[in-house]
């Protein structure tokens, strides 16, 4: 059981095949919808075309306003404007990154955001067992 590809290991519908999307819950309407991830892990050649992949997780969204979400194909990790959808940050993960990201806290009052990196059968993205903590700035 797996996605239906093609020869080129992506999908075989045009794109786009993923969105990160925000709604305005006062009017119900979408806010912004924006392609999400590129193909540069669904490919043999590294390409990064930003044509918005598939994806599998959810996001985290922090009391500031920024949404984590690492579930797009393409092994990134990527923090989003809550409001806007503008991709302020990404950072590239060693396996896939198809899961939830979490936050915490220390004593001191430093947050990180962590992610596991562990790949995922059933979209074909590379294994991994990696657990990643980022530290977000004060």
């Amino acid at each position: 059981m797996g996605p239906f590809l093609g020869p080129l290991g992506i999908p075989c519908q045009a794109p786009p095949w993923g969105y990160v999307a925000g709604a305005d819950l006062k009017t119900g309407q979408i806010a912004y919808k924006h392609r999400n991830g590129t193909v540069r892990d669904m490919t043999p050649l590294p390409l990064p075309f930003k044509v918005g992949v598939p994806g599998i997780a959810g996001p985290m969204i922090t009391k500031g306003g920024v949404a984590f979400l690492g579930a797009a194909v393409d092994n990134y990790i990527r923090a989003y404007d809550l409001t806007s959808g503008k991709v302020l940050w990404e950072g590239r993960l060693p396996a896939g990154g198809q899961s939830t990201p979490m936050s915490y806290a220390t004593d001191d009052g430093t947050q990180y955001v962590l992610i596991v990196a562990g790949g995922h059968g059933s979209v074909g993205t590379k294994p991994g067992d990696y657990v990643i903590a980022y530290t977000l700035a004060k």
